[in-house]
């Protein structure tokens, strides 16, 4: 969209500054919103904390790196899972404590350096930790694309399959800026079928615009609605179980922080990983991803997208973020624009999670070629092995602590703390 150049701290004059930070806004946007719609949380407050935690970012790392942060997808399993256990309220509250973990680690990384980290979270455990968390949600999208009420739908199906061909041409054949929505293309060319096949065939309405209709155009999104209308702050709450699964999932979500800061840096050509330093961008995440959850938002994440599209426009203003941040928040006080969304088919987007859950999966073993990570080496075998199937699998650890409380621990949790013992104890001759 612009081939002059913007450095960190450039502002570019307001004719050029609100479009490129809208074109962020596009950018980021499909994805941000996907991830409440799958978990059962609100997107406008997903826009509003992916805003303001932005916001908080920038002020965190001195307006140094220009990062856009929005809805997490390696947190889903761990937000249905403890969300439909123990109550949204517990899930908000293992994010906002998996939140404080981030600061820990930037803490320790401030005083001691990233060795550590590097020693306990090598390639191949990363890489098949982020194959588990795109492959264990393969079941969700499947059951989104093919069945309605729990019954094989053949029409939910054909849904499904022009909103995936959508997303696939245009992540295949779309170039430029274009190429980095291919998501949202997918989802708004999903959603036109759906309306077109609804004027045809009647009996097959998928969409119902009465909850646009009722809804308001001015709402607070950091707030949540009783059944009367009315206001009120939805508190985290917490137990072990809770705290403990999103503190665990949230080891691979550093070691994706750890990766989008340095491509970030090849991208803009500046080393954030000594000015403004490893611990304060990671510090900033985690206090984004706790504000998020104080309010009822899902947890946060440098986003990958927004790099690509500095990548194409070569435009690395922090002003810029800033500003797709701004429109955010400002789209998320429109109820009428969060009703919008939540009119998307299930098929829509089962169709859109077949393909994002796998590119999910394989960026994981893009993570392991890249590396070299050497699978005629049985300890790599094994490490692998062992996490892909209880992660995969459902392998859980569960037992009784007193007459009141169960302890459970799965999924991809269990298999990042699996693989990373895996790693530590088991002997590697190479070395």
């Amino acid at each position: 969209m612009s081939s002059q150049y913007y450095g960190p701290h450039d502002r570019p004059p307001i004719g050029k500054w609100i479009p490129l930070s809208i074109q962020h806004v596009f950018a980021m946007f499909g994805a941000t919103i996907l991830v409440p719609l799958l978990t059962g949380l609100s997107t406008s407050t997903a826009l509003f904390t992916a805003g303001t935690g932005t916001l908080i970012y920038i002020a965190i790392t001195g307006a140094k790196v220009p990062a856009f942060l929005g809805s997490s997808f390696a947190f889903i399993p761990a937000l249905i899972a403890i969300g439909q256990t123990y109550g949204v309220p517990y899930a908000m509250g293992g994010a906002m404590c998996a939140g404080l973990f981030y600061a820990i680690i930037a803490l320790i990384i401030k005083f001691t350096g990233k060795d550590w980290i590097d020693a306990a979270l090598p390639p191949v455990v990363i890489g098949s930790v982020i194959i588990v968390i795109g492959l264990g949600l393969a079941p969700t999208a499947i059951n989104e694309a093919m069945y309605v009420n729990d019954s094989y739908s053949l029409v939910a199906l054909c849904i499904a399959a022009v909103t995936l061909c959508i997303a696939v041409v245009a992540t295949i054949f779309f170039k430029g800026f274009f190429n980095t929505l291919s998501i949202l293309i997918g989802l708004v060319g999903g959603y036109l079928f759906t309306l077109i096949m609804g004027c045809f065939f009647p009996a097959y309405k998928f969409i119902d615009f009465s909850v646009v209709r009722e809804a308001k155009w001015f709402a607070f999104p950091f707030l949540q609605t009783d059944a009367f209308g009315k206001y009120y702050w939805m508190a985290p709450k917490f137990n072990l179980v809770a705290i403990l699964t999103f503190v665990i999932v949230s080891i691979s979500t550093v070691c994706e922080h750890l990766g989008d800061t340095l491509t970030t840096s090849k991208v803009v050509g500046k080393d954030f990983y000594k000015d403004p330093g490893l611990h304060r961008t990671i510090l900033g995440d985690g206090v984004a991803t706790a504000w998020a959850a104080l309010w009822g938002g899902p947890p946060n994440t440098t986003y990958g997208e927004n790099i690509g599209v500095m990548a194409i426009t070569k435009v690395y203003s922090v002003w810029v973020i800033g500003g797709a941040a701004v429109f955010a928040i400002l789209l998320s006080f429109c109820q009428k624009f969060g009703a919008l969304i939540q009119t998307i088919p299930t098929p829509v987007l089962g169709g859109i999670c077949t393909l994002l859950y796998g590119l999910i999966a394989s960026s994981g073993l893009r993570t392991i070629v890249d590396a070299g990570v050497d699978y005629e080496d049985k300890r790599n075998l094994t490490i692998s092995s062992v996490i892909l199937v209880l992660g995969i699998g459902g392998g859980s650890l569960q037992f009784a602590i007193g007459s009141d409380f169960n302890f459970a621990l799965g999924g991809v949790a269990l298999a990042t703390i699996v693989g990373m013992v895996l790693n530590l104890i088991i002997p590697n001759k190479k070395k």
